[in-house]
């Protein structure tokens, strides 16, 4: 039987690395979840696939970048944050969160189940709400965006590690029903350029594709793709260069930071990054 089942099992592959990168001793984040909710099957998954253990340093430095982006914007005013393809994340319990914060996970009804019956004794530090929704369902989701929108002041929208999974036209679609709800102020997201996306569909694409899961987006035009889909690209973040400052990446690839020094998304070049995006439509822009 194939290890990686469906799409929700990849949330069990980031939890490991959560899990790995929480039990050194100089952790860039603590996650005391991740250990829990990635299981022994977690680690299966993750010794199974050979490019993504080479590559590590990419899993946590990803989730480094996302908590210090998320912790900016609710410093900055964010009331609300909407988690698209939740996954396993427990940052609503391990982040220093304000007690007014609205959060809301988004995820299938089996992942959400099984994340909240393995923290069912933790305690969330702001008021969080568990949406059980297929995003691909989109009269379901528009329905879910507008009563969310009406509700928030200023949002942030996350959705780490999942447009990757979709078309250029699902993700075009999705960013516009995002951009609709003039509240979703901004959205942070992670971006993989062409010719890492070959990498990835070359190294480790067949058991995700034979799990229905197969990585499909990777746009030339990098984060101006969200441009015409109601979204300003505001702050572009490499995830390799961040690595390298962290001081975390592999001694070969530290060689080859120390050559490349821009962080400027590059389509033919194995980039990947996080995304900060803000909304157009806003009545403030």
């Amino acid at each position: 039987m194939a290890l990686i089942r469906n799409i929700s099992d990849t949330a069990l592959l980031a939890a490991v690395y959560r899990a790995r990168e929480s039990e050194r001793s100089d952790p860039l984040f603590r996650d005391p979840f991740a250990r829990r909710l990635a299981g022994e099957r977690g680690e299966q998954i993750a010794r199974s696939l050979a490019f993504s253990e080479k590559n590590a340093w990419a899993w946590f430095t990803r989730t480094y970048l996302f908590d210090q982006l998320i912790n900016q914007q609710i410093a900055a005013g964010c009331d609300v944050v909407v988690n698209l393809a939740a996954g396993l994340d427990a940052r609503p319990y391990r982040l220093p969160l304000p007690a007014s914060l609205k959060w809301i996970d988004v995820d299938l009804p089996e992942i959400t189940d099984y994340k909240e019956e393995l923290l069912k004794d933790e305690q969330p530090r702001c008021e969080l709400e568990r949406v059980r929704l297929d995003l691909a369902d989109v009269p379901a989701r528009q329905a879910l965006f507008s009563r969310l929108g009406t509700a928030a002041r200023q949002a942030l929208v996350i959705s780490e590690g999942l447009i990757v999974y979709l078309t250029s036209e699902d993700v075009g679609a999705l960013a516009e029903d995002l951009s609709r709800q003039t509240s979703f102020k901004y959205w942070l997201l992670d971006l993989t350029s062409p010719g890492l996306l070959k990498m990835m569909q070359k190294k480790m694409g067949q058991p995700l594709a034979q799990a229905s899961a197969p990585l499909i987006f990777g746009p030339s035009e990098g984060p101006d793709f969200f441009k015409a889909h109601g979204w300003q690209p505001l702050e572009v973040r490499s995830m390799f260069h961040t690595a390298g400052g962290l001081k975390r990446l592999p001694l070969l690839f530290s060689f080859f930071y120390r050559l490349q020094k821009s962080e400027k998304f590059q389509a033919n070049r194995p980039w990947g990054g996080t995304c900060l995006l803000e909304n157009v439509s806003s009545p403030n822009n």
